[in-house]
C-alpha cells in the first residue's frame, strides 16, 4: 500500500536526511547544498528553511511520536530565538551568517508569516509557553506594520519601514501584494488558532479568508490570482498550479480549523472549484506542471508542486469520495515522484526541479533557503494521519 510506502520514505529518507543538516557548532541547519551534494557549512542561513525545519520536527513528532524529533525541534527553536530575532526592532530577519549573525536584516510579511507557523507547532509538540509568547509577539508586528485596511503588505527593511518586494516578486512584474503572502499568512494563524484559540486571531482568519473569496479568487478564469498592485488589481495573467492546488487544501483547513458555518459554507464552493479546475487543465499523465503565464505552460516538475498535488487531491477525494479520480490521480503523482523526482543518490533527498521528460535539472540546489522539508514532509504527514489507501 502506497501510505506504508510513503510513511517509510518519511522516516527512512526524509527525517534523517534532515536530521544530517544540524549545525552541532554554530547552532540551526546548515543553508545549502547544491546539486552535486556538496553542502556549504559557511553559507547563510535563511529564516525562512530554519522555521519549516522548526515545524517539520515539530509534526515528525506529534505524527510519530519520535522523541529525537522533538529534540531536533528544540535546536531549530533555539536558533530562532537566538539568532533570527530581532532583539532591537522585533520581527525576525530574512537571513543570518553560519555564525548566527544578521546578513540580511530586512523585514518580510512572508518571512514573519513561516516563524508564527513554526513557533505555533512547536508549541503544539513541546507545550513550552516561551514559544507561543514569541509567536504572539510576531503577530502583533504583523498586525502593527504589515497589514493595511485592504491586506497584507510585503516587504520592509529592518525597522519596519517599507521597501520594495524583490523576494516575493517573480514573472517580470514588482507585487505590492502577493497571493503567497496572504495564503501563508492565512496558514500561520490556521495553526496558532489550531494551537490556541485567540478570538482576536479567529477574527484575522475571517477577514483574510474574504479577502481570498472576494479578491483573490478568480471565478471567470477558476484561479487564485498571484501578483497584486496597492490596490488589488491583478498585474499579470498567471496561473500558479502548484499554489493553487495548495491554496485549496490550506483554505480548506483554515475553514475546518475556524469552525465557522458561515465561511465554511462561503469558502467550501471555491476550493472545491480550485481542485476541480487544477485537475483539468494542470496534469500531464502522471505529475502536475508548473504553472500557465499567458496561455503558455510550464511543463517544468517541480519538488513542491507534485507534494501540494498529492495533498491536494487526496483533500479532494476526501471532501468528495464521488472523485474518484482524484485519488488515482494521487497514486500517479506518488509513482511518478517515486521513479523521477526521489533522489536515488545516497545522502540526497527530493530533486527540486525536473524538465517534462523527468530529467533532473542540475543548476538547482538540494538544500537552499526556498528548498526544505516543508512541502514533502507535510504531505507525508498528512497521508499518514488521513489514513486514506490509493
Amino acid at each position: 500500500m502506497r501510505v506504508d510506502e510513503i510513511k517509510e520514505h518519511l522516516t527512512e529518507s526524509i527525517i534523517p536526511f534532515w536530521m544530517s543538516m544540524k549545525d552541532d557548532e554554530f547552532g540551526g541547519f546548515y543553508g545549502e547544498m547544491d546539486f552535486d551534494l556538496n553542502l556549504y557549512k559557511r553559507a547563510d542561513k535563511g529564516c525562512i528553511l530554519n522555521s519549516r525545519i522548526l515545524w517539520f520536527f515539530s509534526n515528525a513528532y506529534m505524527t510519530l511520536g519520535d522523541e529525537t524529533c522533538l529534540v531536533y525541534a528544540t535546536h531549530a527553536y533555539k536558533f530562532l530565538k537566538e539568532a533570527f530575532s530581532d532583539k532591537e526592532h522585533g520581527g525576525v530577519f530574512w537571513s543570518v551568517t553560519y555564525e548566527g549573525k544578521p546578513s540580511d536584516d530586512t523585514k518580510h510579511t512572508y518571512n514573519q508569516a513561516f516563524a508564527v507557523y513554526g513557533l505555533a507547532s512547536y508549541y503544539g509538540a513541546s507545550g513550552d509557553k516561551e514559544a507561543l509568547v514569541l509567536a504572539y509577539s510576531l503577530v502583533e508586528k504583523l498586525e502593527t506594520f504589515c497589514r493595511d485596511e485592504i491586506g497584507y503588505l510585503e516587504a520592509f527593511d529592518r525597522g519596519f519601514i517599507p521597501a520594495s518586494n524583490e523576494k516575493l516578486s517573480e514573472n517580470g512584474v514588482m507585487a505590492s501584494r502577493t497571493m503567497n503572502t496572504l495564503l501563508h499568512v492565512l496558514e500561520a494563524y490556521t495553526e496558532l488558532y489550531r494551537v490556541d484559540k485567540d478570538g482576536m486571531v479567529a477574527d484575522k482568519l475571517r477577514w483574510m479568508l474574504d479577502i481570498f473569496a472576494d479578491q483573490v479568487y478568480n471565478p471567470v478564469e477558476r484561479r487564485l490570482e498571484v501578483f497584486f498592485d496597492h490596490n488589488m488589481n491583478s498585474l499579470i495573467d498567471l496561473n500558479s498550479y502548484g499554489h493553487d492546488i495548495e491554496a485549496s487544501w490550506l483554505v480548506d483547513r483554515g475553514v475546518e480549523v475556524l469552525n465557522d458555518p458561515n465561511y465554511t459554507a462561503k469558502i467550501t464552493p471555491i476550493t472545491k472549484e480550485l481542485v476541480e479546475h487544477i485537475h483539468s487543465v494542470a496534469m500531464d499523465e502522471a505529475s502536475l506542471y508548473n504553472e500557465c503565464e499567458e496561455g503558455k505552460v510550464d511543463t517544468k516538475k517541480v519538488w513542491w508542486v507534485q507534494a501540494e498535488a498529492i495533498l491536494g487531491f487526496l483533500n479532494g477525494y476526501q471532501k468528495d469520495p464521488s472523485k474518484v479520480e482524484y485519488l488515482e490521480s494521487v497514486g500517479k503523482i506518488w509513482d511518478f515522484t517515486k521513479t523521477y523526482m526521489i533522489d536515488p543518490r545516497e545522502g540526497s533527498e527530493w530533486f527540486n526541479e525536473l524538465k517534462k521528460d523527468g530529467t533532473p535539472i542540475n543548476t538547482k540546489e538540494i538544500v537552499g533557503p526556498w528548498k526544505c522539508p516543508y512541502h514533502n514532509g507535510r504531505m507525508c504527514f498528512e497521508v499518514i494521519n488521513r489514513k486514506i489507501a490509493f
